[in-house]
């Protein structure tokens, strides 16, 4: 079972790294994996199992957070209306997006920054993505808002690329342009 002291954290030189991309069909020791990274974002989200162990709750998470340089991503989430999001994906690719921005009012977090980090982090506000899923399947998902967040900060995590770095330095409260706010 992955914990949190299973996550690398700012300064770990995968997060800055861009990922390989995964041979597909994936080994057994890469679906394991991806299958694991599934199971810990369950667990955290479960109060009894996230206590217990001492973890962080989490919506996705990234393989280059475990200090593995592969492109596989786990996303385990409800949007507002209450539809599931629960992928083990590998090699996920946006294939195209909105020229509309969006952003949630509250910031971003990730379980790789254990410090609190304010400002905007303008996204697309929908996207489409490609991808292998954990039976071997390959999937195209139309995302939008939330959603469409969610899975820009983890395929970012796959380009070395941290939600800070797309914070306004100068006015990290700046409404980015062309964009909605997400609550």
């Amino acid at each position: 079972m992955l914990t949190m002291e299973d996550v690398v954290r700012e300064g770990h030189p995968s997060l800055r790294k861009v990922a390989n991309e995964v041979s597909l069909p994936p080994s057994e020791e890469e679906l394991s994996l991806l299958q694991d990274m599934l199971e810990f974002l369950k667990n955290s989200q479960d109060e009894k199992v996230c206590a217990k162990y001492n973890l962080r709750p989490g919506v996705g998470i990234a393989a280059p957070q475990l200090g593995i340089e592969k492109r596989m991503i786990a996303l385990h989430f409800e949007d507002i209306s209450g539809k599931l999001f629960s992928y083990g994906l590998f090699n996920p690719k946006i294939v195209s997006h909105s020229v509309e921005k969006a952003y949630l009012t509250v910031g971003e977090g990730c379980l790789s920054v254990d410090r609190n980090v304010e400002g905007f982090v303008p996204r697309y506000a929908r996207i489409t993505v490609k991808a292998t899923d954990l039976e071997g399947n390959a999937i195209k998902l139309r995302l939008k808002d939330y959603a469409a967040i969610v899975f820009q900060h983890e395929i970012d995590h796959l380009n070395g690329v941290m939600f800070y770095d797309h914070i306004n330095k100068e006015n990290p409260f700046e409404i980015p342009e062309n964009s909605k706010s997400i609550d």
